[in-house]
């Protein structure tokens, strides 16, 4: 999984797209989300590495300023939910695979290397 994750980490690092979010940190990586029932995915996610008290937190922001954090699972397998009441599901997606997490009605792809950036 995790050669998966890094593949798809490079092909999305080569795209970009949206306006920048002012409430992001300089450096933030754009990702592809999809926010609400029925959306369709766009570049329009940003995710910033920050320290937390278990180890490393990603912050991902919406373009209307929500956010949502998430952490690496310990078994490595997927990412985890850490703040609000909804678990996140996690699924490999897509040709080449890529870790597709959903919370909600949100749904976000993650690339493999984002743990080992910065």
């Amino acid at each position: 999984m995790r050669v998966v994750v890094l593949a798809f980490s490079l092909a999305l690092t080569a795209c970009s797209g949206g306006e920048e979010q002012p409430q992001a940190a300089p450096g933030a990586s754009r990702i592809e989300c999809a926010l609400g029932e029925g959306s369709d995915f766009g570049p329009d996610c940003l995710v910033e590495k920050v320290a937390g008290e278990q180890g490393p937190e990603f912050v991902v922001r919406h373009p209307g300023g929500q956010f949502r954090r998430f952490r690496i699972a310990e078994n490595r397998s997927g990412m985890v939910a850490i703040d609000g009441a909804d678990e996140a599901a996690n699924e490999l997606v897509g040709e080449p695979p890529v870790l597709q997490v959903t919370v909600g009605t949100d749904r976000y792809r993650f690339p493999a290397d984002l743990d080992a950036r910065r």
